[in-house]
């Protein structure tokens, strides 16, 4: 009876002529020591000359990365945005008084979109109309609107669908800030924060779903690389980030079970290009704030093809991986962002 070990051993004879593998013995010699010093064969080196058919196999591993590596590439690069397909579209945008707000209103005005603003200023709000108007908006109406209320957001959406009859975009971009930093650490600004950034965010989806699925339209969620990769002196804003992030990627797969065909785009961002977010980290980081135009077009691009995600400036996205494979960074590390020399109160 031929046991296991003399089986894989007749196998890996089998397989070495095939493949051309040089023994060392001849096919004579090999039947006896497979017969009967099976062992002594198991404990023989690897042999060391392989066959021209070792080539291909090692060149076809080569291809099939290289053709991986170019698809990647071209899901990320294919650009199929067509300006056309905003015309005329419905977009209700909050936070459109400054900042990357303001430039999303004034693309949204030039591609010949239908516009319901708010924003927490009226003032503001008023002269960025006035200015969509001049950039050839078809129509443009504002409510202003202080998401810290929780009766708010009702309020706008019902406003938004009296105005326009529907809509075709809910572009979510306001923002409660708090000054960076431990004073930012307290029951009430964390409420006051999540309320702000995360539950009115909840709210305004619910409410505009069931006529953004009517339109098969899209869902664009302006958000943060602080929802991603948490950092220092940022605990309650960052909390909140991490809460539009998760609740919003739960949401697209249950729209996907449903076949309802509304899209989500997650929009990463850097620092808000305004006056009230430099302020709030001056004398704590050394980041750079994000070119309000370029940022928001990268935006309109995005959600306007549909994309569940865009990073802006592009290497956040590769921070973002980086975080998977480094989810404890060092705190030396940590510190090249900050102006901070000293640690922190408690």
């Amino acid at each position: 009876m031929m046991t296991w070990t003399r089986w894989w051993l007749w196998r890996w004879r089998r397989g070495g002529r095939a493949r051309g593998v040089t023994t060392g013995s001849s096919n004579k010699d090999a039947v006896g020591e497979m017969g009967v010093t099976g062992v002594r064969l198991w404990a023989r080196p690897v042999p060391a000359t392989l066959s021209p058919a070792a080539g291909p196999g090692r060149a076809m591993k080569v291809l099939l990365l290289a053709g991986l590596g170019a698809l990647f590439f071209a899901y990320y690069w294919d650009d199929n945005f067509d300006p056309a397909s905003l015309q005329g579209a419905r977009v209700l945008l909050t936070g459109a008084s400054v900042g990357v707000g303001e430039e999303l209103a004034y693309h949204y005005a030039r591609l010949g979109s239908h516009l319901v603003l708010t924003a927490h200023t009226e003032a503001l709000l008023q002269k960025v109309v006035g200015n969509c108007r001049k950039l050839g908006a078809p129509k443009v109406f504002y409510i202003a609107a202080d998401m810290a209320s929780p009766e708010v957001p009702e309020r706008v959406v019902q406003f938004a669908l009296d105005k326009l009859g529907g809509l075709d975009y809910l572009v979510l971009n306001h923002l409660g800030a708090a000054p960076a930093g431990t004073r930012a650490r307290s029951a009430q600004a964390t409420r006051w924060l999540m309320q702000v950034n995360f539950l009115s965010y909840v709210q305004l989806t619910s409410l505009a779903l069931p006529s953004l699925t009517d339109s098969k339209g899209s869902l664009v969620v302006v958000s943060s690389l602080l929802g991603r990769v948490p950092t220092s002196f940022s605990s309650p804003y960052s909390a909140a980030k991490f809460a539009l992030n998760s609740f919003f990627g739960s949401l697209r797969r249950e729209l996907d079970v449903q076949d309802v065909h509304v899209a989500i785009t997650m929009c990463v961002l850097g620092l808000r290009d305004r006056a009230s977010a430099a302020e709030g980290v001056r004398g704590v980081t050394r980041a750079k704030a994000a070119p309000g135009p370029t940022a928001a077009l990268a935006v309109i691009r995005g959600s306007a093809t549909r994309a569940s995600g865009v990073f802006y400036p592009w290497r956040f996205h590769l921070l973002c991986l980086l975080r998977g494979w480094m989810p404890q960074p060092r705190a030396w590390f940590i510190r090249q962002e900050l102006n901070i020399t000293t640690p922190a109160a408690a």
